[in-house]
């Protein structure tokens, strides 16, 4: 077991007795004139049309959402956001905690593949009110009626007069009062809302911001991540109120029509904080060529954290050895850990340190055991330090026992800290299994209730933190444990063919017992009608033999885009496997 670093636990211990509404009010009176949020539309130039609020109109604007939802509705009913990437989006969050009215962070009904959820989100969240834009009501208008129970009252909250804000009298949220319902990826069942309270909110973006560093009314958080995930939320919109710093963001599909535009953002604006999942970083060191990076300088990076999926260790050295030129410094690379049911954040390493990466004994890491050993690509697992834990504790845990598991044996990773959820909503058998953790043995000082049990893998090395993998993904053949990432990156890596990232490795239920499948998608650089299926399937399976030593009962090479994935773009493993035991994957070419 791990605890924290002094710094960011005192200052979580601090954001307990306050809000992020409380701290909005007080940049407001002390910094008004300050840039809170500017959102750059890529869609109205090609060099990004820049809007700006800072703190008074923030707060002026928040204060004038509330208004007009407490003229509808009452303190803890739910609100749900559908509104596109930009400030509107952050004044409808920031109104909704405002009105004490419990927001539910969603996305408008027009992105690809995701209807369907939406419409299951809303049926489980059940909103009275709905906050939107005016482009995007009458898209809002027809998924409405689509709902059994439909909202009350839908508001634009680019409409709502300014000064209602006059007339608005505070209504206090307390730190136990809900904020918002994370609604989690889930893609094969009804996706559940994790209860974030105001209490973790605060808490959670204080130990980010004491944790890396971040610096008050100079800092800048820099993203394109979706302001509906909880990293893109936390870091655009809760992390820059608890530091007093101001945010820079964009369009998701502006960083990926052109993935430059990201780091340039991060080269026009001071001590720069920004995140993203590892395929982002993969993406920006393969897509921005030379001509990009010459303009670019990410000297005053000071973290590009990586998390919400698997960090690579080879997709940290390209990263690297991609814009090392551009002034980018080692240790800004910045390794982390953490998932909506601890709001956010867990651990991470600290800026300025370059990123650890441990070779582990692949058979031995199959047997449940973390053992250093240097040796062949063949015969070692690569895995990248998750860094520290921060204002929370980490336990190791046998999940079957609910004992802390020797130092070196890998277990499941419980957390229990100011930031943990207060469970699922409407959901309390679900939450008393993921958020009750009952530790056996514990030792003095240590809680034994209400760990919250993450479902993820790990072991500490050296006091750090490793993610094995996913209890519910692991992949069991002939007694040993085999985790999906692992044979991923082996599969995306046999051959050129193979469209990076866009691999799920899964266990196949079979009459013998589970058998191994992975499932790859095509490149989109590359015809089908001149792809040897033959040939990359004889290279993926001689790839994971010789790696991994499992038998391979079927790989299939599918067209670019039909592999499920998640709402936050992850790979949805069980979706995967539920479509190739149903034979949806049609055949490529």
């Amino acid at each position: 077991m791990r605890d924290t670093a002094a710094q960011a636990g005192a200052a979580a211990l601090r954001s307990q007795q306050t809000t992020l509404v409380l701290r909005a009010r007080q940049l407001a009176e002390t910094i008004p004139d300050r840039p809170g949020y500017t959102f750059f539309d890529y869609l109205a130039g090609p060099d990004g049309h820049r809007t700006t609020m800072n703190w008074r109109e923030t707060d002026q604007r928040a204060r004038a959402v509330a208004a007009a939802l407490r003229g509808r509705v009452l303190a803890g009913d739910r609100a749900a956001v559908l509104a596109p990437q930009g400030l509107d989006y952050v004044v409808a969050m920031l109104g909704a905690f405002y009105a004490r009215v419990v927001a539910v962070p969603l996305f408008t009904p027009d992105l690809p593949g995701h209807r369907d959820r939406l419409l299951r989100i809303l049926a489980d969240a059940d909103p009275a009110a709905v906050l939107t834009t005016n482009a995007a009501a009458e898209s809002v208008s027809s998924l409405l009626r689509e709902c059994a129970a439909q909202p009350r009252h839908v508001i634009s909250v680019d409409t709502v007069p300014a000064e209602l804000a006059d007339g608005w009298r505070d209504d206090e949220a307390r730190p136990a009062d809900l904020a918002y319902l994370q609604y989690t990826s889930g893609s094969t069942r009804t996706p559940a809302g994790v209860m974030i309270t105001h209490g973790c909110l605060a808490a959670n973006a204080a130990q980010i911001s004491a944790a890396l560093g971040v610096e008050p009314c100079r800092s800048t958080a820099v993203g394109w991540l979706p302001l509906f995930h909880d990293m893109g939320f936390m870091m655009t919109i809760a992390m820059p109120v608890a530091a007093g710093c101001q945010a820079a963001f964009m369009d998701p599909v502006a960083f990926l029509m052109r993935p430059a535009r990201w780091l340039q953002l991060a080269s026009q604006h001071p001590s720069v904080f920004t995140a993203g999942p590892n395929f982002a970083y993969e993406y920006c060191a393969t897509r921005i060529g030379e001509a990009e990076r010459a303009g670019l300088d990410l000297s005053d990076v000071r973290a590009f954290i990586n998390g919400a999926e698997p960090v690579r260790p080879a997709t940290l050295r390209k990263f690297t050895g991609a814009f090392a030129g551009c002034g980018l410094a080692p240790g800004a690379l910045t390794p982390a850990y953490g998932l909506a049911e601890a709001t956010l954040y867990v651990a991470s390493t600290r800026p300025g340190r370059p990123p650890l990466t441990v070779a582990l004994d692949r058979a031995a890491l199959q047997r449940g055991q973390a053992i250093p050993l240097a040796g062949d690509e063949n015969s070692v697992v690569l895995l990248t330090s998750c860094g520290v834990p921060a204002g929370q504790r980490v336990a190791i845990v046998d999940p079957q026992a609910g004992s802390l598991c020797p130092d070196s044996q890998v277990g499941e990773i419980w957390v229990h800290g100011p930031n943990v959820a207060a469970g699922y909503f409407g959901s309390p058998e679900r939450s008393a299994e993921t958020f009750g953790g009952v530790l056996a043995a514990a030792p003095d000082g240590t809680p034994q209730h209400s760990w919250l049990r993450t479902g993820d893998t790990g072991v500490f090395h050296h006091g750090e933190l490793l993610v094995t993998g996913r209890l519910k993904d692991l992949i069991i053949i002939d007694g040993r444990n085999h985790y999906p990432q692992d044979i991923e990156a082996t599969a995306q890596d046999a051959h050129p063919v193979i469209r990076r990232d866009r691999v799920a490795a899964f266990a196949a239920p079979g009459e013998a017992g589970d058998r191994l499948v992975v499932v790859a998608e095509r490149s989109r650089q590359a015809a089908a009608e001149q792809v040897d299926q033959a040939e990359v399937i004889r290279a993926v399976r001689a790839a994971v033999s010789t790696r991994h030593g499992a038998p391979l009962h079927d790989f299939r090479l599918v067209r670019p885009g039909d592999i499920p994935r998640t709402s936050s773009g992850k790979i949805a493993r069980s979706a995967c496997c539920e479509r190739y035991l149903l034979g949806a994957f049609a055949a490529d070419g």
